[in-house]
């Protein structure tokens, strides 16, 4: 499954969070690092989720329309 990760840029730092897995969050020094953390941050995220006994929601289908200059959006693949 991929899912949408929206990236921005923080100061000095970089931040990532998926829309679809609310609470799925991580903030780094470096673009690819965040890229690394939020990666690993989706994988957790379904393990605990699954864990928990919830549902894991789906991923949109659909990057959304980028419109701020220190925003960006992927689409990152869970490895489960």
């Amino acid at each position: 499954m991929k899912y949408v990760v929206i990236f921005e840029k923080c100061g000095n730092n970089y931040g990532a969070y998926v829309p679809d897995l609310p609470g799925c969050a991580v903030v780094g020094e470096t673009l690819e690092v965040v890229r690394t953390l939020i990666a690993e941050a989706i994988d957790f995220h379904i393990e605990g989720l699954r864990e928990a006994g919830y549902v894991v929601p789906q991923p949109s289908s659909t990057l959304p329309i980028q419109t701020q200059p220190d925003v960006l959006s992927e689409l990152i693949a869970s490895g489960i």
